[in-house]
């Protein structure tokens, strides 16, 4: 997936022509799988092509703000956007978060973001890639304890995470006195182990609803509850 110049959803086009991260799945996975419910005023964190953006705005009225550090990603996530029905409701600005955290008043019901999550590999010799891969720029810290900062009484943050981030990032949420409220296992296959994980934490504790996601029921078919948790956006569905 995303290996062509441009991916063409059923009601977008994402361009990805200049961003150094595609369309992927996981993008497609948190699009899809977070809660928009209540929300009037969403943040997304390394929007990139500006795809997790438009899907939260296809799926709610919501205004959505979209911050990418590296230049040539926020443009073309802003051109993305600029052709899409939603471009009143969708802003991208070009700033890390750190900056824009610290520019800022507003607060957010929700946060989302498919963050940067290599820590202790070595960076991409791509200077956009490694912006976009390694975590040297956004810290899973930063990010959460930012987003705590940002978040409305009732806000949440959702994240997709490879698994072995899941602990870390747990660990730090709870610092923060954010609490794990809905976590989905993703595993490619059914013969498969799970590799990411979908989560969301809010301000309130609450016994967290947990369950698990196949991707492909075989070498290239989707599972039925991928299907039907994507149906709302890709073309062959």
């Amino acid at each position: 997936m995303g290996k062509n110049n441009f991916f063409q959803f059923k009601q977008f086009r994402i361009t990805q022509e200049r961003s150094a991260m595609k369309v992927g799945v996981d993008g497609v996975l948190l699009g899809a799988w977070t809660d928009v419910q209540n929300c009037s005023r969403i943040l997304d964190v390394g929007t990139g092509t500006g795809l997790i953006a438009l899907m939260l705005a296809q799926r709610s009225n919501a205004q959505i703000t979209a911050v990418e550090i590296e230049k040539n990603a926020a443009d073309e996530a802003a051109e993305n956007i600029s052709v899409s029905p939603w471009k009143e409701r969708v802003e991208v600005r070009n700033s890390s978060f750190q900056e824009f955290a610290a520019s800022t008043d507003e607060k957010f019901d929700l946060i989302v973001s498919n963050p940067p999550f290599f820590s202790k590999s070595l960076p991409a010799s791509n200077t956009e890639r490694s912006l976009a891969r390694h975590n040297h720029a956004l810290s899973f810290t930063d990010l959460i304890q930012l987003s705590s900062k940002l978040l409305s009484t009732e806000g949440r943050i959702s994240v997709v995470l490879p698994v072995n981030a899941f602990g870390e990032i747990s660990e730090i949420a709870a610092r923060d006195l954010l609490y794990l409220q809905r976590m989905t296992e993703v595993n490619p296959k059914s013969e498969k182990s799970v590799t990411r994980i979908l989560a969301e934490w809010g301000k309130t504790e609450t016994a967290p609803v947990k369950d698990c996601i196949t991707v492909y029921k075989d070498e290239d078919l989707f599972s039925d509850s991928y299907v039907k948790l994507t149906r709302e956006f890709y073309l062959k569905f």
